[in-house]
């Protein structure tokens, strides 16, 4: 896996375009998500991180290393809908989808393509400290 460096040049074809966009909380925390190319944004960061770097690591590591991560569907807490989130080898849970899903089977699908969308090449773009 490979993260490049984003800009204003615009969305990566290699990716399908999907984009990795950093950006500050109310709160001062740096969290990540991932857009695709439609604009919807499809995972995103279960925690948030106290620094642009380590917010940043933190992506590229989930990308470097999101074979190896465990994943489940799940039902959401006010068990509604479905979600889809991957644990790190601590159990930690490091990305979860970005919104509820009505049916299982299209929250599966999701989070297959989020999978799909981290074996590509994925633009890093955002706000710099």
């Amino acid at each position: 896996m490979m993260v490049s460096e984003g800009g204003s040049q615009g969305e990566r074809s290699d990716a399908g375009g999907a984009r990795c966009r950093i950006h500050v909380d109310a709160d001062g925390g740096y969290n990540w998500r991932v857009v695709a190319q439609n604009g919807r944004v499809v995972a995103v960061s279960a925690q948030p991180f106290g620094e642009y770097g380590h917010c940043r690591s933190a992506f590229e590591k989930l990308c470097r290393t999101h074979v190896e991560l465990t994943g489940a569907v799940q039902h959401t807490a006010g068990g509604n809908g479905w979600m889809w989130l991957l644990r790190d080898g601590d159990d930690t849970v490091v990305a979860v989808s970005a919104r509820p899903y009505e049916r299982h089977s299209t929250c599966r699908s999701a989070w297959q393509r989020f999978r799909a969308l981290l074996a590509g090449k994925v633009e890093v773009t955002g706000s710099c400290p």
